[in-house]
This record gives structure tokens, sequence and C-alpha cells, in this order.
């Protein structure tokens, strides 16, 4: 099995108390920080802002991985890049310039993500995959991962096969995140499927009524089980000559 990242969701972390949360994540051993930038256009959300961002990356050497969703991506993008993040990621759908961004944040030093909506079809990925060092794939709509009615969609573990299919051919270096809903139900599939980064929040690893060190553990029995044959359940299915 390939290595699996996890990457803590801090909007779903205690916001009145951060540096805590922080702290307690480094010492159980996380591996990066997930920090959602939202302009409250692209989504309705917007549990943080910018001068929070920068704070965190001021109290942290965990590699900080920011997730822009926004319609002005240039002005965000740059942003966190000033601030010393080591990852950005932008949402493909509200880009004119997709390829100027990504030069942007590579000449920062800096890892590109391309981040995909879930209805968003894999094939906007044909010229920029091999540029990028991460393709983001959302399994819920963006922004909505404190609202327990956002489940997370039926086709979630077929796209991200596909998607590590499309990876291995034509850029088997980029990572594939996957972000909304990572729980502990969900995580064996997706990581059967191809997953080698997840976005965890309210249902992989800052789950109620346990300390994070906790599920935390939980987390890595569950990621351990995926290593095994693929079950039933994540197999694709077959209707007619279409593969489901």
């Amino acid at each position: 099995m390939r290595p699996v990242t996890y990457s803590a969701s801090i909007m779903t972390g205690d916001l009145v108390n951060l540096q805590a949360t922080v702290e307690e994540l480094e010492s159980i051993g996380i591996d990066a920080l997930h920090v959602d930038v939202i302009d409250g256009s692209f989504s309705p959300s917007m549990p943080m802002g910018l001068d929070t961002a920068a704070r965190l990356r001021q109290v942290t050497s965990l590699p900080m991985d920011a997730h822009v969703m926004s319609t002005n991506n240039e002005y965000f993008v740059s942003a966190v890049l000033d601030m010393g993040f080591e990852s950005v990621t932008f949402h493909h759908e509200p880009t004119l310039h997709v390829d100027r961004l990504v030069t942007l944040v590579h000449r920062a030093g800096a890892r590109a993500g391309i981040a995909l909506n879930p209805a968003t079809s894999l094939s906007v990925l044909e010229y920029v995959l091999p540029q990028v060092d991460m393709v983001c794939a959302m399994l819920i709509n963006p922004g909505y991962a404190t609202s327990s009615s956002e489940t997370q969609v039926p086709y979630a573990a077929e796209k991200v096969r596909r998607l590590r299919a499309l990876i291995d051919a034509e850029a088997p270096g980029v990572d594939l995140q996957v972000d909304g809903r990572v729980s502990l139900d969900t995580i064996p599939a997706l990581v059967r499927a191809g997953a080698s980064n997840l976005v965890l929040g309210s249902t992989g690893l800052f789950i109620p009524g346990a300390t994070l060190a906790e599920n935390k553990r939980r987390l890595d029995e569950v990621v351990a089980s995926a290593s095994g044959p693929l079950a039933l359940d994540d197999a694709p299915q077959t209707v007619g000559a279409v593969t489901r």
C-alpha cells in the first residue's frame, strides 16, 4: 500500500483555541495542516480569515496546505504564499488562467495543487496534470464541512479510482488528496481506490467524544485495514458496457 498522508482540517478544530489544537496535532504525529481559505462567494462558508491563517503559520512548523476556495484565486493564492505556506491548492472551476497560477505557486517554492468539485469532470486535467504536485478531489460541495446534512457523493470511490488511474498513467508523482466527509467508515474504500492524502475533519479526526490521540489510533487502524483485498462494495460495477 502506498504511504498515506494525514492532513488535519483545522477549520473543524477548536476555533477558540487553535494554538492548543495545533500543538496537540503536532504531539500525535499529524503530517500537515489543511487550511481552508474561503471568500464567502465561491462558497457561503467563511470559517477563518487571512489574519488567522497567518498567525497559524507563525505558531507551528507543521507543513501547511492552503485550500483556496474563491472567485478571485490570484489574490488569495498570493496572500498565502506570502505567509510561507508550503502547499497551495486552488479550484479549477473559477480559474481563468490555471497555468499562470501553477507557475506563480512554483516560483514561490511551494507545491501546487488543483481542486475539483465533486461533479467536475477529470477531463479538465488533460493538459495541467503533469504540471501540478497534487489533485484534491472534493467529495462534498466545498465549504460545507460543518453542515451535518452534507453527505459524501455516492460516486466518491469510483471518481477517486478513475483519478488514480489517470495519475498513474500520466503523472505518477502527483499526490491524490480527498476532501469531504473522509470518515473512518469511508477511508478504507478511498485508500483502496488510490487516495494518498486524507483531509481529516469532524468524521475522520476531530470526532466528538474522544481525544485527538484516541481518534488518531482509530484512524491508523482503519488505514492499515485498507491494505487488504478489494471489498466487493468497493469494486467497479459493470452495467451493460458501462463501468460505474
